[in-house]
C-alpha cells in the first residue's frame, strides 16, 4: 500500500495536521460490534466483513450473536473518532486536490453543511442537483452521456450549482484503494492508486473536488448512503442562496433520476413527500421510463366516469386507477413478485406527479437543459407556494439566483407582464449584494424606482452584507472597534455551525458581529480614511452632524445617536446613485460600479471620485491579484472622465470650464480639478481642455502669445505694463460690458453663470466682501456671479491690477527673486562668509537672514492662513506634499547652520550645515522649472565646491572651480590631491587671510573634507553613469516612450505649480513682506474676509446647475452611445451576433423538422379517419335502420390529389366492399340488427374471426380524440365495403 501522506515539505505538512485536529472529535466514523454470521457463509459477518476484521467485543459476544439473525446498523454498530480525512491526489491526475472525509451515516447534515462551505471553501450553491440512479455496470446511453456532459455541466456552471452523485467512475461497489485513505492524523494530501480487483469494484472520479464517505459500519453493501444524502438535500433545500445567506429564496434542490432499479421508488416517494421536485430522464431505462409512462399515459387518459373529486382520489385512488398503473408496471416488469409494492409506491408518486418533470432528452436534446431545470423548479415553486403569492414572483427569483438574465428577458420582461414594485424589491436586494448588475439595470428598467427604494437603513444593511475577507470589511471593522471602544465588547466573527463565512474566499459572510452593528458613521470613517482633504464628511448631514466636527467630538455624538432609535434610517437616501457607485467601488465591483456611474450624474468627477478610493484601496491591499484589479478599475475610471470630459470639451469650450472647477455637492464640495490631483489622474490632466483651462489661469487678462522678455522688462520696469509692450485681452471687457447691460434678463443671467466662462483670476482672487455690498443688479462679469463682482475701476488700477496679480507674473518675479537669493546665498558662502561675532557676519549675510526670514513667513502663511481646513487637516495637507518637505527642511537647516555659525567652535559645523542647505535650495529648482526640469540638478555641483576652500575671495578661482573643473570631472580629470586632504599636496599654501587677498593659495579645509569625498563619489555616478547613458538612451525608441509618459506627468505637475503661485502674492521674498503686511491689516485690522477659498471653485445652484448637470449627461449619453456602436461593429461582436443567429436558424430547422414529422403522422391519421368514415357512411346507407327523404351530399374532388397507392381514397368508390373495421365489443348476434361499431382509434388489431380485424379492447370506450371531417355522400355500393387498412 502507499503512503497516505504526500509531499516532502514537513513544516507544511505538521502545519495543515494541526489545523485539522479538531476533524476527528467531532466526525465519526461507524464500527461493526456485533458478529453476526452470514447464513451463506459462516466466515462472513452479515455486515460483509470477515472475522478477521472485527474487533474482539464483536467476536467475544457468543449470546448477542446466537439470538441475533438479521444485522441493525444502529443496533450492531458503534461511532468511533474518524481515522479517514484530508486531501485526496489522484495519481497520474492534475494536481488540484480533492477533499475527503469519512463519516457515520448519523451525522447531522449542519455539521457537514459547514465543513463543505466553511473549511473545504465551496462556493454556496445556487442549486443542487442530485443525480439518482445510472449506476451499475449497465452500459449508458450515447444521448445520456450528452444530456450529462452538455446538459447537466453546462447548466451547473451557468447557475453556480452543486452536482451530488455517487462520486464513483462507475457503479455502486466498494472503493478499492480505501486502506490508503485511513490515517488518524489525517492524510495532506493521500495518494489515491486505481487498482480494479474484481468485477464489483470501482474508483472514485477524479472529477470530483469534495467525496464524503459515508459509513454505516457495513462492507461492500450497496445504498448505505440514501439515508444521509436524503437528509442533506433536505437541509440544504431550507438554506438562503446569496452571500451571507441574503438570497431572496431557499437554495433549490432538485433530484435527477436516472434509469435506476426498483428500490429508488422509495427513494423518489419519500423525497415527494418532502416537497422535492424530481425531473425524470424518459428513455433512459429503468424506474425513469416507468415514471416517465406513468406520468404521461395514464394522466393524458381521461378518468372513467364516476372519479371522486381531486381531494378524495388522491386519499382513496379509483380502481380503474389503479388498474392502470397496475398495467404500467407489468409492462416494465414482468414477473415481479412484489407488485403490490410496486403499485402502492408509484400511486404515492403520481398523487405528487405536480412535482415531477418529464425530460425526453433524445428528442429535445442538451441545449435547452438549464431552462427544463429551470421551469421544473418553477412549477414545485408554484405547488409550494401560498395562492396570494405572484405567479411569476418565484420564476424570477429563480433566474436571479441563477444569474439567468437572458430567461428573464424572454420570459419575465417581454411585456405581457405588469411588474410592481413589491415584486421587484426582493429580488433587487439579491441582485445587488450577489453582484448580478445585469439584473439591477433590468429591474431599475422596468418599475423600481430607486428612490423609493435606498433608503439610509437599506444602505447600512448593504454595507453589512460584505464578505469577511475583503478590504472593506478589515477598514470597517476596525471603525466600528474605535467606535465601540474595545474589541472584546464586539462579537465579530460570531460564526454559527450552520452556516459561517468560509476562509478561502469571499464568497459568504457571518450573520453575527459586523453584519449587525456596522453605520453610517464607520462608511463614514472609511471614506475620509481613502479620500482624505479633499471631500467634506460624507453621510454627516444624514446622521445629523456638522461637516467641521472634530473626529472625537464626532465620535462621541455619533455613539450617543446610534443607541438611540437611528430615525435616520427611514429617510430616503439624499443620491441614491452616487452612494451605491461607491458602495460598489468598495467592493472593487467592475461592473456594478460602471453602471452605477452611468447612472449617478457628474459623470466626469465620479469617475475621477472612484479613481482616488480605488488608488487609495490598492494601497492598502494586500492581495496581489486584487491590487492588480483595483488599478486596472482605477484607470478604466480615469480614461472615462478623460473620454467624458473630451466629449464636453468638444461640444462647448466654455462649459466644459466650467464643469472643472464647479463645487459637488454630492462629493462633498469638491471640484473635478481637485478630485484629480488627489487621484494622481494625469491622464486627465494631460488633456487639451484641461491644459487649456490652465493655460487661461496662467496669464490671466494677458494674451497667450506674450514673450517671456517682455514679462522681465515690465517686471523690473513697473509703468511699461501702461504701454503696449503687454497685450490683454481687450474682446474680454467688450464682453463684460454687454453682460453688464443684459443683468436684468434672468435667462441670459443663466446661461452666462455656465455658458460663457471667461476667467479673470485678477478679478475673482481679490474680490472683497465690501466691494459686493449694495450690489443689487444680478450682473454677470466675467463668469462671475454679481454678488461676487467687483466694481469698475479706473484704468490704471485694472491695468495694474492685470498685470500684478496674474499668476505668470507672480512666478517670474519668484524666480527672478530666487536666483538673486541663491547667487546672494553663494557669494555669502564663497566670498562673505566672515568668522564669528564680533568680526562677522557681514551685512551681505544679514540681508541673506532676512530673505530666508520672509520665505518663512510665506511657508506659515501657506500652511495656517489659507483655506478653510482643520489645523490637522492642513498639517497634514502640507506634510503630504513634498517639496513642502524640502522647504522645511532647508529652513531646519538654515536654522541650524546660524546657530553654529555664531559660536568659534563650532564655525566650521555651522558653514557645512549652510553648503548642504545651499544644495537643498537648490532643489527647489526642479520644482519651479517644472517646464526645464534638467536644470536643476546641474546646479547641486556649487554647494559642493564650497566645501573644500574655507576662503577664497577671487572671481576667477571660484568660476574654475565651480564650473570648469566639475567639467573636466565628467571626464576622469580628478585632482585627488585637491579634494582628498589624507593625500599629500605639493604646492604651498597659506590660511593668512591678507595673503590670500593678495593672491596666494589658501590652504584646504580638513572639516568638512569627508563630506566632499561623499558628494564626489555621488556626483561621479551622477554623470558619468546616469547622464551618459541617459544621453545614449535619447536616440532610442525606449527613451521616446519615456518622453511621451514624462509629458503627461509634466502636465500633472503643472497644475500644482499653477495653482501654488496663483495663492501666492504678486510680490516675491523679500519683498512679500509688504504683502504680509498689507494682508494682515485686511484680516485682523479691517476684518476684511479672504475669499481665497473660492480658488478654481464655483458653487452652482438651481436652473445653472440643473443645466450644467443635463449638459453633462447628454454628452455622456453621446459618449457611450459612441462607445456601443464601435463596439457593435468590431468584429468580436459581428461573430458573436452571426452565431446568435446561426443558433437561432439551427433552432427554427430542427422544430420545423418536428412539425413536419407531427403532420406526416396527422395526414396518416385523419386518411385512416376518412377511410372509417366512409365505411361507415357506406354500412348505414344499405342498412334499413334509418330512412331519410333527402339524398347524400353531393361529391367534392380534392384540390390536391395525391397519388394513388395499394389502399383505396375514402373518396372513391370502390367495386368491392372493404371488410368491416376493428370493434371494439364483440359483435351482437346476426339475429339481432344493430348498427356497426366505430372504428379502433389509432392502432386496430387483428381480430379471432376476421384476420385483418383488431380484437376488441374491453377498457378502451372512448373514440379517437381527433374529430373527423364530414363523410363523404357517396352513392351506396351493392355489396358492403371492405374496412379501411391503416
Amino acid at each position: 500500500m502507499a503512503n497516505a501522506h504526500g509531499g516532502d515539505d514537513a513544516a507544511k505538512l505538521s502545519k495543515s495536521e494541526k489545523d485539522q485536529t479538531w476533524i476527528p472529535k467531532i466526525f465519526k466514523k461507524r464500527v461493526c460490534t456485533t458478529f453476526v454470521e452470514n447464513s451463506s457463509n459462516g466466515e462472513l459477518c452479515q455486515c460483509g466483513g470477515t472475522k478477521e476484521t472485527h474487533v474482539s467485543v464483536a467476536l467475544g459476544d457468543y449470546f448477542s450473536t446466537a439470538i441475533v439473525n438479521h444485522w441493525d446498523s444502529n443496533q450492531h454498530s458503534s461511532e468511533y473518532p474518524t481515522d479517514a480525512f484530508g486531501e485526496l491526489q489522484f495519481a497520474g491526475a492534475s494536481k488540484r486536490h480533492s477533499y475527503f472525509m469519512r463519516l457515520s451515516c448519523d451525522t447531522a447534515p449542519s455539521i457537514v453543511y459547514t465543513l463543505l462551505t466553511n473549511h473545504w471553501g465551496l462556493p454556496l450553491p445556487n442549486l443542487v442537483v442530485s443525480v439518482v440512479g445510472g449506476e451499475g455496470k449497465t452500459k449508458v446511453k450515447t444521448w445520456v452521456r450528452e444530456v450529462l456532459r452538455q446538459g447537466l455541466v453546462k447548466a451547473s456552471q451557468s447557475t453556480g450549482a452543486w452536482i451530488l452523485t455517487a462520486g464513483l467512475q462507475e457503479g455502486v461497489g466498494r472503493c478499492v484503494g480505501e486502506a490508503q485513505l485511513v490515517s488518524p492524523e489525517g492524510s495532506f494530501p493521500a495518494k489515491y492508486y486505481v487498482q480494479n480487483v474484481s468485477k464489483d469494484s470501482c474508483c472514485l472520479d477524479n472529477n470530483y473536488q469534495a467525496f464524503l464517505l459515508v459509513d454505516d459500519g457495513s462492507s461492500g453493501r450497496r445504498g448505505s448512503e440514501t439515508g444521509f444524502r436524503a437528509k442533506l438535500e433536505d437541509y440544504i433545500s431550507h438554506q438562503r442562496t446569496g452571500i451571507w445567506a441574503s438570497g431572496s429564496i431557499d437554495i433549490p434542490v432538485l433530484c435527477m433520476l436516472i434509469s435506476g432499479e426498483t428500490n429508488l421508488l422509495e427513494r423518489v416517494e419519500l423525497s415527494l413527500k418532502s416537497s422535492m421536485p424530481w425531473l425524470v430522464l424518459a428513455g433512459s431505462g429503468g424506474v425513469a421510463d416507468l415514471l416517465s409512462d406513468v406520468l404521461e399515459k395514464v394522466s393524458s387518459a381521461p378518468p372513467p366516469t364516476g372519479t371522486p373529486a381531486e381531494g378524495e382520489g388522491e386519499a382513496a385512488p379509483s380502481v380503474d386507477l389503479r388498474e392502470r398503473l397496475a398495467e404500467q408496471i407489468r409492462i416494465h416488469y414482468p414477473g415481479n413478485k412484489d407488485l403490490d409494492k410496486m403499485l402502492e409506491q408509484v400511486l404515492s408518486i403520481y398523487q405528487y406527479r405536480d412535482l415531477v418533470t418529464v425530460f425526453h432528452g433524445e428528442q429535445e436534446g442538451p441545449d435547452d437543459f438549464d431552462t427544463v431545470l429551470l421551469k421544473s423548479l418553477v412549477g414545485a415553486s408554484k405547488q409550494r407556494t401560498s395562492s396570494n403569492a405572484s405567479p411569476h414572483t418565484e420564476e424570477l427569483k429563480l433566474a436571479v439566483t441563477w444569474n439567468r438574465v437572458d430567461i428573464a428577458k424572454s420570459e419575465l420582461f417581454n411585456g405581457s407582464i405588469q411588474w410592481q414594485y413589491c415584486d421587484l424589491e426582493e429580488s433587487m436586494t439579491d441582485a445587488l449584494v450577489n453582484n448580478k448588475p445585469q439584473f439591477v439595470r433590468l429591474f431599475t428598467e422596468n418599475g423600481l424606482n430607486i428612490l423609493d427604494y435606498l433608503t439610509y437603513g437599506r444602505l447600512e444593511d448593504l454595507y453589512r452584507s460584505l464578505a469577511e475577507g475583503t478590504l472593506t470589511y478589515r477598514l470597517l471593522d476596525r471603525r466600528l472597534l474605535d467606535r465601540q471602544g474595545t474589541a472584546g465588547s464586539i462579537p465579530l466573527l460570531d460564526l454559527p455551525l450552520d452556516h459561517g463565512p468560509s476562509k478561502t474566499g469571499a464568497e459568504h459572510a457571518p450573520s453575527g458581529g459586523l453584519g449587525r452593528t456596522v453605520s453610517l458613521f464607520e462608511v463614514a470613517g472609511v471614506l475620509d480614511l481613502l479620500v482624505g482633504d479633499v471631500c467634506k464628511p460624507f453621510y454627516y448631514v444624514a446622521l445629523g452632524l456638522e461637516p467641521n466636527l472634530s473626529r472625537r467630538k464626532a465620535l462621541k455624538k455619533a455613539t450617543k445617536l446610534l443607541r438611540g432609535d437611528s430615525l435616520y434610517r427611514q429617510k430616503r437616501c439624499l443620491y441614491p446613485w452616487a452612494s451605491l457607485f461607491i458602495w460598489a467601488v468598495l467592493q472593487n465591483r467592475s461592473d456594478m460600479a460602471v453602471y452605477f456611474w452611468e447612472m449617478a450624474g457628474e459623470t466626469v468627477l465620479s469617475a475621477l471620485s472612484g479613481c482616488k478610493l480605488l488608488r487609495e484601496m490598492s494601497k492598502l491591499e494586500s492581495e496581489t491579484e486584487t491590487k492588480l484589479s483595483m488599478r486596472e478599475l482605477a484607470q478604466h475610471f480615469e480614461n472615462l472622465a478623460h473620454d467624458v470630459f473630451g466629449s464636453c470639451y468638444q461640444s462647448s469650450e466654455p462649459r466644459s470650464f466650467t464643469l472643472l472647477i464647479r463645487t459637488s455637492s454630492v462629493w462633498g464640495g469638491a471640484t473635478c480639478l481637485q478630485m484629480g490631483t488627489a487621484a494622481d489622474a494625469r491622464l486627465f490632466f494631460s488633456h487639451d481642455g484641461v491644459q487649456s483651462l490652465l493655460s487661461q489661469v496662467w496669464w490671466g487678462d494677458m494674451r497667450r502669445s506674450t514673450e517671456v522678455w517682455r514679462l522681465v522688462l515690465t517686471f523690473f520696469c513697473p509703468f511699461l505694463c501702461y504701454t503696449g509692450l503687454i497685450s490683454y485681452r481687450e474682446e474680454e471687457e467688450d464682453q463684460q460690458e454687454e453682460e453688464g447691460q443684459g443683468g436684468g434678463d434672468a435667462a441670459r443671467q443663466d446661461y452666462h453663470t455656465y455658458g460663457t466662462t471667461v476667467f479673470s483670476f485678477s478679478d475673482i482672487k481679490h474680490i472683497e466682501a465690501d466691494s459686493g455690498e449694495g450690489l443689487s443688479s444680478p450682473l454677470n462679469v466675467k463668469g462671475v456671479r454679481s454678488s461676487l463682482a467687483p466694481p469698475r475701476r479706473p484704468f490704471v488700477v485694472s491695468r495694474w491690477r492685470q498685470f500684478w496679480f496674474a499668476p505668470v507674473t507672480s512666478f517670474t518675479g519668484n524666480v527672478l527673486m530666487y536666483f538673486l537669493f541663491l547667487l546672494l546665498f553663494a557669494y555669502v558662502l564663497l566670498a562673505d562668509f566672515l568668522p564669528p561675532p564680533p568680526q562677522g557676519p557681514s551685512p551681505a549675510e544679514y540681508v541673506l537672514y532676512f530673505w530666508v526670514f520672509t520665505m518663512v513667513c510665506e511657508e506659515i502663511r501657506e500652511t495656517f492662513l489659507v483655506g478653510t481646513l482643520s489645523l490637522r487637516q492642513r498639517l497634514r495637507s502640507y506634510w503630504q506634499d513634498v517639496w513642502h518637505k524640502c522647504d522645511l527642511t532647508a529652513i531646519v537647516l538654515f536654522i541650524g547652520g546660524l546657530t553654529c555659525r555664531m559660536f568659534p567652535s563650532w564655525w566650521d559645523a555651522g558653514r557645512a550645515l549652510l553648503c548642504v542647505d545651499y544644495m537643498v535650495f537648490t532643489l527647489r529648482l526642479i520644482h519651479i522649472f517644472a517646464i526645464h526640469r534638467q536644470l536643476g540638478p546641474k546646479i547641486i555641483i556649487v554647494g559642493k565646491m564650497a566645501l573644500i576652500y574655507s576662503y577664497d575671495p577671487r572671481p576667477d578661482r571660484i568660476f574654475r572651480r565651480v564650473f570648469y573643473r566639475p567639467y573636466l570631472h565628467i571626464f576622469g580629470q580628478i585632482p585627488v590631491e585637491e579634494i582628498d586632504v589624507g593625500k599629500r599636496w605639493d604646492m604651498e599654501c597659506t590660511t593668512n587671510i591678507t595673503a590670500i587677498e593678495g593672491g596666494a593659495e589658501p590652504c584646504r579645509n580638513p572639516y568638512g573634507n569627508w563630506l566632499v569625498v561623499i558628494l564626489l563619489v555621488v556626483y561621479l555616478l551622477v554623470t558619468n553613469i546616469l547622464l551618459i547613458n541617459l544621453l545614449i538612451a535619447m536616440f532610442s525608441h525606449t527613451f521616446s516612450k519615456v518622453q511621451e509618459n514624462s509629458d503627461v506627468y509634466w502636465k500633472f505637475q503643472r497644475f500644482n505649480l499653477i495653482v501654488e503661485y496663483h495663492s501666492r502674492p504678486s510680490l516675491a521674498p523679500p519683498f512679500i513682506i509688504l504683502s504680509h503686511l498689507h494682508l494682515f491689516i485686511k484680516r485682523h485690522i479691517r476684518r476684511v474676509p479672504s475669499v481665497k477659498v473660492h480658488h478654481f471653485a464655483r458653487e452652482l445652484k438651481g436652473k445653472a446647475a440643473n443645466r450644467l448637470m443635463t449638459w453633462e449627461s447628454i454628452q455622456k449619453e453621446d459618449f457611450l452611445s459612441a462607445q456601443s456602436k464601435l463596439q457593435r461593429g468590431s468584429d468580436t461582436e459581428r461573430l458573436k451576433r452571426m452565431s446568435v443567429k446561426v443558433d437561432t436558424v439551427l433552432k427554427q430547422m430542427s422544430a420545423s423538422r418536428d412539425y413536419e414529422h407531427r403532420l406526416r403522422a396527422l395526414e396518416n391519421e385523419m386518411e385512416y379517419c376518412s377511410s372509417a368514415l366512409g365505411w361507415i357512411v357506406d354500412t348505414l346507407v344499405q342498412s334499413n335502420m334509418s330512412k331519410t327523404s333527402r339524398p347524400p351530399p353531393a361529391f367534392r374532388a380534392r384540390l390536391h390529389p395525391q397519388p394513388s397507392d395499394t389502399t383505396p381514397s375514402p373518396l372513391t368508390p370502390t367495386p368491392s366492399p372493404p371488410p368491416p373495421p376493428a370493434r371494439l365489443h364483440p359483435q351482437p348476434s346476426d339475429t339481432t340488427p344493430s348498427p356497426p361499431p366505430p372504428p379502433a382509434c389509432l392502432h386496430p388489431q387483428p381480430s379471432d374471426t376476421t384476420p385483418s380485424s383488431p380484437p376488441p379492447q374491453p377498457s378502451d370506450t372512448t373514440p379517437s380524440p381527433l374529430t373527423p371531417p364530414p363523410p363523404s355522400p357517396l352513392t351506396p355500393p351493392p355489396a358492403l365495403p371492405p374496412p379501411p387498412a391503416l
